[in-house]
């Protein structure tokens, strides 16, 4: 029956799907330009596997929110032994392939639901014709392990574009309730600066991932001014707090450890 005849309502009470094996089906997937069948029992036999699935590639929240950050907490979710990462959209390889390219988001596999055959299997399929989408994913989060749906997160037919359950901090939480989320940090630095390759080798030593911004490539001068009254490179933030230049990095993370 065609994806679009077989729209369901999707469940209120995700506990009722716990405990059931995924829906068997075939993902059509594009590699190296030719077509490559691959079946769930591939995915998610003997396997730990975390899926988030969505209402489409290239859309606000997916692309703003999701996909970044189940892609940022890939390596604290393998380290609480997730085997891999999955995204399901009701797109074709196509665009799910172009939609990884875009993003970045080499720690995720994307796997196009076209047809929306496991979509509808899993009782996620709805209408979004409102929107011009046609039939959609609801927005949706689960552990499988070894083929059985473990645990399910599912978003409310609020409206709008609810996401407050189905997030990659969410996930993490369930699979390791103790564990503190990796650190967000970010520097700022510019060409040629020593102390600058310094701040950055101790981030990495201390196995905190960062984003670096380079002045007069990713921003000018006034950014810089506008966040704080040290204007001097390199300038380091993490979760919301300016750290300062590399000296201050440096007694910052002794801290952390001590």
């Amino acid at each position: 029956m065609p994806a679009s005849q077989n729209l369901q309502q999707a469940p209120d009470n995700a506990v009722a799907r716990e405990g059931q094996a995924v829906p068997g089906t075939v993902f059509r997937t594009r590699v190296d330009h030719e077509w490559v069948d691959v079946d769930t029992a591939a995915i998610f036999d003997n396997r730990c596997v975390v899926v988030f699935a969505l209402p489409g590639a290239f859309t606000p929240t997916c692309s703003s929110s999701h996909v970044p950050r189940y892609h940022q907490l890939a390596p604290a979710l393998r380290q609480h032994g997730v085997d891999e990462i999955v995204c399901i959209a009701v797109n074709d390889a196509f665009v799910m392939n172009e939609w990884q390219e875009a993003q970045q988001a080499w720690n995720v596999r994307f796997l196009p639901d076209g047809n929306g055959a496991f979509t509808a299997a899993m009782g996620m399929l709805v209408d979004k014709s409102d929107l011009g989408f046609g039939p959609r994913s609801r927005r949706y989060s689960m552990l499988v392990r070894n083929g059985i749906i473990e645990k399910l997160f599912v978003e409310s037919e609020a409206p709008g574009d609810p996401f407050a359950v189905s997030d990659a901090d969410t996930m993490l939480r369930y699979l390791a309730p103790d564990a503190a989320p990796p650190a967000d940090a970010v520097i700022f630095t510019r060409r040629g600066c020593s102390h600058c390759a310094r701040a950055k080798a101790l981030l990495r030593e201390a196995g905190i991932d960062y984003d670096e911004l380079v002045l007069n490539r990713d921003f000018t001068d006034r950014t810089l001014r506008a966040l704080s009254e040290d204007a001097t490179y390199p300038r380091v933030f993490v979760n919301g707090e300016q750290i300062g230049g590399a000296d201050a990095l440096a007694a910052w993370l002794a801290q952390r450890t001590a």
